[in-house]
């Protein structure tokens, strides 16, 4: 066998990897990271690894939690608008919003970016996205890994995903294991559809009734991809004050089950909760995809968050103080529910499902 030779010899570049083009992606990128550090940063951007000093005289027993996530098939709305430097903030949302259930204070982030073919500003882009979030939530990004994969990805594709540690004293650990019959479910606002639900999204939406990205929507007041494409809201800054100051016995992040899956996991075996979904308005979009799609209600809310992102459960005691103590933060809370007997049922009451 005489294997054909090259001409020339061949590169890394020949076979689709631009190393210069990924430098120069890390050097794009350095700003936006540089100002997410926090004091217990030791490394600088380009190491091997990530060094952060966790200060140990702050906790009797630190516990650290870790969380990883994707943004998943939003991103093929991001591709569909060519527009890229929101969907970072749903990557670190999605690991962030899921270790502060813990009681845990976000400390560092990591990103993974891959790519077919890269494209050093649209690179920029994403992880300016996740470094805006980061210091939103106020943890550090200081690691990340961008991913040239040649012939792996169709021209103009990507995937993300990212990882959280954060840190709990042990004792302040949030289980839900102290959760009773008669606590109160405090519900905080969605900013949309965050990160989950978008197979059901895209097919409602682009498969059913054959909209466009943008398609403009009178009920909404601009164009559906701009609203499908709302970034998951963090929630850190409007938690991690209610830690210090009040017993916070569970919290649940609303995302892929929405309420029925979510909810059970921080129940203890001998507690349900009844949700009234009249106790909160449901932003427009969610009554439009119903519509469009033909959607049955028990699955609109198995699916989607529904306007309630997280959930804080709370004695019916410090209720008032906990909503007093956000809406003093500029928060808005809703009152959505109670704990009662049962073996981790979720019952949903009002609007849709009757009284």
């Amino acid at each position: 066998m005489n294997p054909k030779q090259p001409e020339a010899g061949l590169s890394y570049r020949d076979a689709g990897v631009d190393i210069d083009a990924g430098n120069r992606s890390v050097e794009l990128m350095k700003a936006h990271v540089r100002a997410t550090f926090r004091k217990e940063v030791l490394s600088d951007i380009g190491g091997f690894g990530g060094l952060f000093a966790l200060d140990t005289r702050k906790y009797t027993e630190p516990v650290l939690v870790s969380g990883t996530d994707g943004v998943g098939t939003k991103l093929k709305l991001a591709f569909m608008m060519d527009k890229h430097d929101t969907i970072g903030q749903d990557a670190v949302a999605m690991c962030v919003n899921d270790i502060l259930v813990q009681g845990a204070e976000p400390l560092f982030f990591l990103d993974y970016v891959a790519v077919g073919k890269l494209e050093p500003e649209k690179v920029a882009d994403i992880v300016g996205g996740v470094a805006r979030a980061c210091k939103e939530s106020g943890c550090s990004l200081i690691g990340g890994e961008t991913a040239e994969m040649a012939g792996f990805y169709p021209d103009g594709e990507y995937d993300i995903a990212g990882f959280a540690v954060g840190v709990a004293e042990k004792s302040r650990l949030i289980t839900g294991e102290r959760i009773r019959p008669g606590d109160v479910l405090l519900g905080l606002p969605s900013s949309g559809v965050h990160s989950n639900g978008f197979s059901l999204v895209r097919k409602i939406c682009f498969e059913h009734q054959k909209f466009a990205v943008d398609t403009f929507i009178p009920e909404l007041g601009k164009p559906l991809g701009e609203e499908l494409l709302i970034p998951t809201r963090l929630y850190p800054k409007a938690c991690l004050p209610l830690f210090e100051r009040f017993e916070i016995k569970g919290m649940v992040h609303i995302t892929g089950g929405g309420f029925y899956d979510n909810i059970p996991r921080v129940l203890p075996e001998n507690c349900s909760v009844t949700v009234d979904i009249a106790s909160w308005p449901r932003p427009q979009i969610f009554s439009l995809l119903q519509q469009w799609g033909g959607v049955a209600w028990p699955e609109m809310y198995r699916t989607f968050n529904m306007g309630i992102g997280m959930i804080i459960v709370v004695s019916e005691q410090e209720a008032p103080a906990i909503h007093r103590a956000l809406a003093e933060q500029g928060e808005i809370c809703y009152r959505i529910g109670r704990v009662t007997e049962g073996n981790r049922q979720v019952d949903l009451k009002g609007g849709v499902f009757g009284a």
